[in-house]
Parts: structure tokens; sequence; C-alpha cells
């Protein structure tokens, strides 16, 4: 991982940040790849219960850095300095260009975006990843791939269906409209409205880090496996989660707490 994104875990929270700031944090091959290897480098850390996803500077993040991939204006397809974002592993449903927005939805636990300023094209769907999103009322949201003759394909179609009816999401498709996170808010892009979306989203975060990291976990996995599951899926899964969560360590200990008028004190998931 490079300093293009930057980790800092304290008390359970991880406070991730996009950090090309005087690019507004705009998309180049190696910023793809620094967003990817900061999320997978998530993946199995126990001791973290929350992420909260920012980029610092003046802005979120700008969307692909067009300067990076030139040749599109002289007519081709690619650089040699490009990666093939295209690209998928094996084991992975997504490509390279859909998995720093995808990276975020399939972590264990749960991830706030907080959005100032700009979250354009690819930045909109990076932030589109996490569970809640919290905007400042004056950012601007636009799915703007349209302004460079290109459709939205960093898993806008996992992430944006879940919020908005198809009609809107066909309009912003089709126009590029800009939205102020209160407009954003209105529409559904957006969970929370606030001057410091960055407070709001770590005091929303340690509240989060507070409560029993398993049942979190399952949480996120319950409602992200069945949300478009068959509605067997759904509640066979209601049933196993809930099995493993009663009578394991961390339940027991919200059961004492609640009983004894006291913070709870919990484990870290094993």
């Amino acid at each position: 991982m490079t300093n293009l994104v930057t980790i800092d875990v304290q008390g359970g929270v991880a406070d991730v940040r996009l950090n090309r700031p005087d690019k507004y944090n705009a998309l180049s091959p190696d910023m793809f790849s620094a967003i990817v290897a900061a999320g997978e480098s998530l993946v199995e850390r126990k001791d973290v219960r929350v992420v909260v996803l920012s980029g610092n500077g003046r802005g979120f993040c700008a969307g692909l850095d067009f300067g990076s991939f030139q040749g599109m204006a002289g007519g081709t397809r690619a650089t040699s300095e490009a990666p093939n974002l295209f690209n998928r592993s094996p084991d992975q449903p997504e490509n390279r260009a859909q998995r720093p927005a995808m990276v975020w939805k399939r972590l264990p636990m749960p991830v706030i975006t907080a959005v100032h300023g700009v979250a354009y094209g690819g930045g909109c769907q990076i932030a589109l990843g996490g569970d809640i999103r919290i905007a400042a009322p004056d950012a601007k949201f636009s799915v703007m791939e349209i302004k460079w003759g290109l459709i939205p394909d960093m898993s806008i179609t996992q992430t944006l269906r879940d919020l908005i009816p198809l009609d809107v999401a066909k309009e912003l498709t089709f126009t590029g409209r800009v939205l102020s996170g209160t407009e954003a808010k209105e529409l559904g892009l957006v969970t929370h409205v606030t001057d410091d979306p960055l407070t709001a989203a770590m005091t929303l975060a340690r509240e989060i880090a507070g409560k029993s990291p398993e049942a979190i976990r399952f949480g996120k996995q319950l409602l992200e496996a069945s949300w478009h599951a068959d509605p067997a899926v759904g509640l066979a899964l209601e049933q196993e989660l809930q099995a493993k969560l009663i009578g394991s360590p961390n339940q027991i200990e919200a059961v004492k707490a609640n009983f004894e008028n006291r913070a709870p004190v919990f484990r870290d998931p094993s």
C-alpha cells in the first residue's frame, strides 16, 4: 500500500483517507490499486469494527483522472501506462475497475463514507460502496460518465439499485446531473446530511464500534446476502446466524451489561 490511501485504527474504528489532495483524489491507475489494497488489508482485521472512508483535501473524489488515460482522447481505448481495468481475478466477480467500490461493500464490518466537496463519476460510485453515507449539504454528486461518452461501470448496478427507483437512476445516468448533498439526501443517495460529515461519521462509527462486533458483522452479512435473494435464503440465514450468536461470549456480555446497567466490554471477533 502507498500513501495514496492512509489508514489509522483507533478504538476499533479504521479512519481511511483517500490521499491525493492535489488532484481531488482523482482515480489514476496507482489510485485504483491503492484503494483496493487499503480495503483488502482490512478484511482480516479483527480489531477493526467499523470503517470510515473519506477524502483528504477539498473533495472526496473527482472520479477518473483522464490525465492518466490520455489515450482515450487520441481515439485509442487505453494507454500503455493504464492497466487493463477489465481484468478479473478468477475468484472475484468484479473486475479491476469495479473493485475500488465493491471492496467496501464486501468488507465484513460496516463502512461509513463521509463526503465533502465533489464525488463525481467513479468517486460517486466509491461513495455508494459504503453501507452508510454522510455528506455535507454543499457536496456535489454526479454519475458523470456520460460527459465522457461512457456508462458508469464501477459497480453502480450493485449499489444504486438499493437506493433509488430505476427511473431516477436512468435520469442521473443519462444526464450526468450534479446533485448537492441535500438533493442527494432527498433522492436517497445519502443517509445523512451535516456540515461536518467526517466528524458525524466518526461519531456514528464509535457508537457502532461499541456494539457486539459479531452481531454487527452478522447483521451486515444477513442484509447483503438476503436483500435480493429468495425468501427462503433470507429466512434460513437469519436462523443460521442467530444460532451462532445465542450463547456466544459477546452475546452473553450484552445481556449482562443490560441487566447490570453498565457499558458492555466486548472482545474482538475470533
